[in-house]
């Protein structure tokens, strides 16, 4: 592969973003969230290390006892193969009493 297909090939990976909207006191922030992060989150979260960390800490500190479940990040993956094709896609829009407007599209 080429140099210039390999900037090219990443440059695509992170101009796909989630775009998360939030309007609050007649303020609007746009948050682009790239692909590239929720990949990392998703490597992070489904790590043996964190989820034991994370289990204790909820075993230590909750009322109600449960625990996150193991997943594989290999079946996280093509979830997230097909949410970057479906650009576009609206996936919350939501409206709060106060005035405050959150939506979150592909």
């Amino acid at each position: 592969m080429l140099p210039q297909q390999m900037v090219t090939k990443y440059w695509l990976q992170l101009s796909n973003m989630i775009k998360v909207k939030v309007k609050v006191n007649g303020k609007r922030y746009v948050i682009p969230v790239p692909y590239a992060f929720l990949h990392l989150f998703i490597r992070i979260f489904t790590s043996k290390r964190i989820l034991l960390l994370i289990n204790r800490a909820i075993e230590k500190n909750a009322k109600n006892k449960f625990q996150i479940p193991d997943i594989s990040r290999h079946d996280l993956k093509p979830l997230l193969k097909e949410l970057s094709k479906q650009s576009g896609l609206l996936l919350v829009e939501t409206s709060l009493k106060d005035g405050t407007e959150v939506s979150i599209k592909l």
